[in-house]
């Protein structure tokens, strides 16, 4: 094999770190990859962290022990959340956007690639650190938000559903009231979904009242799981008293005035 020069080094290994974000790669890994020691593949990572930390593009990690190596986790400090999130205030503030029963359209945002990846970075960062199995959401617009966050904490994804498929094995169902019109619904999740005892993280696009989120709860309770976080693209400031009591949104929209087509919409991060 054909000794692979420094840069080029860097190169690969920088792309294969980003691609594959929380994952840990061992310093043999990427020896055997480039037919070098040890010591050249730590000077070469000491490089990658330093532009890394001097351009703000996330964290490389590097974990000592047998057992040990190194990995990059897509962390997003305040600032960039805060521009990021005034950006997205600016794109979703227009009155066309406002839809029925105080409602925002923002397909166009949920399903753009681009912009779901840097909204699911933003939520894992706000929960990084903590123990987490599964990101769960609840079908349909959570998905793509969803995913993004559980790439980025690289933890798998459980869809909660309205109804069971024939695939899904046995499922347990459960009913729960949304709490803006306290109207009963119904969500339900294989009974395989999730391992007993697990930590969960629910993420969605959209909180008013918190009655899904109270929902996913208490399913997660029938799992024996235990729900770590709750995090959301949106927030409405009403009402006040939610169901839930703790959880942390990117974007707050407050004076919502459906009849004129007006609403306060702006960061969650001063």
């Amino acid at each position: 094999m054909r000794k692979v020069q420094k840069n080029e080094r860097i190169g690969v290994i920088s792309s294969i770190l980003t691609d594959n974000p929380n994952q840990i790669f061992t310093l043999t890994h990427f020896c055997e990859v480039f037919n070098c020691a040890k010591s050249t593949i730590s000077e070469d990572i000491d490089v990658i962290k330093e532009i890394f930390s001097n351009y703000q593009l996330g964290t490389i990690e590097t974990v000592a022990g047998a057992a040990g190596g190194v990995y990059y986790n897509p962390l997003m400090n305040h600032e960039q959340i805060k521009n990021f999130t005034d950006e997205l205030c600016e794109i979703i503030d227009h009155p066309d956007r406002i839809i029925p029963s105080g409602y925002i359209y923002t397909n166009d945002l949920l399903y753009s690639p681009q912009i779901s990846k840097k909204i699911g970075t933003a939520l894992a960062s706000l929960f990084n650190g903590q123990e987490i199995d599964y990101v769960v959401t609840v079908e349909t617009k959570g998905i793509p938000i969803a995913l993004m966050t559980a790439r980025a904490l690289n933890k798998p994804m459980v869809v909660v559903r309205n109804q069971s498929k024939l695939t899904d094995g046995t499922v347990i169902y459960m009913n729960y009231i949304t709490g803006s019109n306290n109207r009963i619904k119904t969500m339900c999740l294989p009974t395989r979904a999730i391992k007993k005892g697990s930590k969960v993280l629910f993420i969605d696009d959209f909180m008013k009242a918190g009655g899904t989120a109270k929902g996913i709860i208490d399913l997660m309770q029938e799992f024996q799981a235990e729900m770590v976080g709750v995090g959301v693209l949106m927030a409405t400031k009403e009402p006040h008293n939610k169901l839930v009591d703790d959880f942390k949104t990117l974007v707050w929209i407050d004076n919502m005035d459906e009849a004129n087509k007006k609403m306060h919409i702006y960061s969650a991060f001063k």
